[in-house]
């Protein structure tokens, strides 16, 4: 995937407009900060690109395919971060990972899953049950969870929940790798600092709209911007 692309996307509740005539793109290689306000449209902008949701107005293109597209036959492209981690609390960590590998149909189950787990920082803890790890041991293993399959398009929520330093720093070491495979990377969270480290642009949205669109080329670019438009 090189190019996920919305054209005047909406999401109405009723009378209610959670994301308003969005247009945007992201592209093959990027890491996009999704900033604003509660209630701003970052989780419902990231629901629609997941599949979740469906836009009540305009069209989301994945490459050539459409949204409907991609809910019917190509989901698999995308990784996603939210705020259910997913993971059976009565397995472990590896145990996990092998579920869903093999529900995708991958090979090589052992050493796919390893590796995984040691560039998450889990190795140590693969066989802890997911219901005895920390927030931030969960928080990994959802990393792990997503990326199992390869996604190109990764989808984070706030995933710096219940990480430590070293957690952000292996996070950091993460995102450089999948941007350097060419994913498209979408991050939503409310942690400027670790954002301006992680991401090369910032999309700041209001009320549901655009408000503003930005690169992030110095250090210090994110809070300028986040002072005059979140």
């Amino acid at each position: 995937m090189k190019l996920v692309r919305l054209e005047k996307v909406s999401r109405a509740y009723g009378r209610t407009f959670a994301l308003h005539r969005v247009s945007t793109t992201f592209e093959s290689g990027s890491a996009t900060a999704l900033l604003g306000g509660n209630g701003a449209g970052k989780t419902t902008l990231l629901n629609i690109l997941a599949t979740l949701d469906a836009p009540t107005q305009g069209e989301v293109h994945y490459d050539a395919l459409s949204w409907a597209q991609v809910t019917r036959r190509a989901r698999r492209s995308i990784g996603w971060v939210g705020h259910d981690p997913l993971l059976y609390a009565n397995l472990s960590g590896a145990e996990n990972l092998t579920f869903y590998a093999r529900m995708y149909g991958l090979s090589d189950i052992h050493d796919l899953t390893q590796g995984l787990l040691e560039r998450v920082g889990m190795a140590d803890a693969h066989d802890r049950l997911v219901r005895d790890c920390s927030r931030g041991m969960v928080q990994r293993l959802t990393l792990a969870r997503a990326l199992l399959h390869d996604p190109a398009l990764v989808l984070l929520d706030e995933p710096l929940t219940g990480l430590d330093r070293a957690g952000r720093a292996d996070l950091s070491k993460l995102f450089d790798m999948l941007r350097s495979q060419g994913k498209i990377l979408i991050l939503s969270t409310h942690d400027l600092a670790t954002a301006d480290a992680l991401c090369d642009r910032a999309l700041f949205l209001r009320r549901g709209r655009v408000a503003h669109d930005t690169a992030l080329t110095s250090p210090g670019d994110l809070l300028s911007a986040y002072e005059e438009y979140a």
